[in-house]
């Protein structure tokens, strides 16, 4: 079972956001299905509204965090967007019940329930101002993390940073549905949290905010699927393009579909090549295009991703 809680508070009596139910909503569309359609994450989407007879409380979000995690489940993953807090004890998601000295659920709190759940692999994502304190159990000095086996947490910014909004949305909120909507899925179509938090952390700002991740983890599990890359009955030609995969494959001007005599049985290999190259499993030796390197007569060889994958084929564990 695969179960996520997503979080979208925009209704505060001082301090109103704008786009936190719009990235709710985001996150609720992109985790409910994989790409091709097929069910993926089991969703309870939990958002504030203007007046509401039931706002969401301290309480309230506590029973659905505990919820969430004190079941049973492969994976578990909890997404909030909405106000932070931090104090010199802590931080806190900010609910609509809060105030001074009572500023929301506390993040160390949240970590003891991940830490201390049945799922198999928790994962908590945070966009909200002063959420990288989360981990940080500052009466121990600073960047202490205790994580339990499973437990990983990203986050939209450091402890003393402020999570930036555009257009209407959290900037990395944008980014976390773009990464899981294929930027940040490997060779095979695999979208885990790791490759989420190394595409946010290229494309967010080195000076004004950045991305924190913290993992305890001996095996990624995918959070969402993707077409891949390179499809499979492809990939598994690497053995058969090399016999080795330390040796290099000899090209030639056969291999071009521009040059004559034609032959399509290299073309056909050629566009399996550049689908290679394409994604960093191979390298054209001595020059940088696999057009002049067929052109002239020059190898190409695997990579060391390649080697990677040419094992994996070569085990039959793909």
């Amino acid at each position: 079972m695969r179960r996520a809680l997503i979080v979208g508070i925009n209704h505060y009596t001082n301090a109103p956001l704008k786009g936190c139910i719009k990235d709710a909503e985001k996150m609720n569309t992109v985790l409910a299905t994989n790409a091709d359609g097929s069910p993926n994450f089991d969703c309870k989407l939990l958002v504030s509204s203007e007046g509401a007879k039931y706002p969401i409380t301290i309480a309230k979000l506590k029973k659905h965090i505990h919820t969430l995690f004190n079941q049973e489940a492969a994976i578990a993953v909890l997404y909030f967007s909405g106000h932070g807090a931090s104090t010199e004890v802590g931080s806190y998601l900010v609910t609509q019940d809060a105030h001074k000295y009572n500023e929301g659920v506390s993040l160390q709190e949240i970590i003891n329930m991940a830490n201390s759940s049945k799922v198999k692999e928790a994962i908590i994502m945070l966009d909200a101002c002063y959420s990288g304190n989360m981990g940080n159990l500052i009466e121990f000095g600073n960047r202490k993390v205790v994580l339990r086996e499973g437990v990983s947490i990203l986050t939209a910014s450091r402890d003393t940073q402020f999570a930036v909004e555009r257009n209407g949305s959290g900037l990395f909120t944008s980014i976390i549905y773009e990464a899981m909507n294929g930027g940040a899925s490997d060779i095979l179509g695999n979208i885990t949290v790791a490759g989420t938090y190394y595409f946010a952390d290229q494309l967010l700002n080195s000076w004004e905010q950045r991305p924190i991740f913290k993992t305890h983890v001996s095996k990624m599990t995918p959070l969402r699927y993707c077409p891949p890359k390179v499809p499979l009955q492809i990939l598994r030609k690497l053995t058969l393009y090399f016999e080795q995969k330390d040796e290099a494959l000899q090209l030639s001007p056969l291999y071009e579909e521009s040059m004559e005599p034609r032959n399509e049985v290299f073309e056909q290999i050629m566009s399996h090549l550049r689908l290679f190259h394409t994604n960093g499993l191979l390298t054209p030796v001595g020059t940088l295009f696999m057009y002049n390197a067929a052109k002239d007569n020059k190898t190409c060889k695997l990579t060391t991703l390649g080697k990677f994958y040419w094992d994996l084929v070569y085990k039959k564990q793909l």
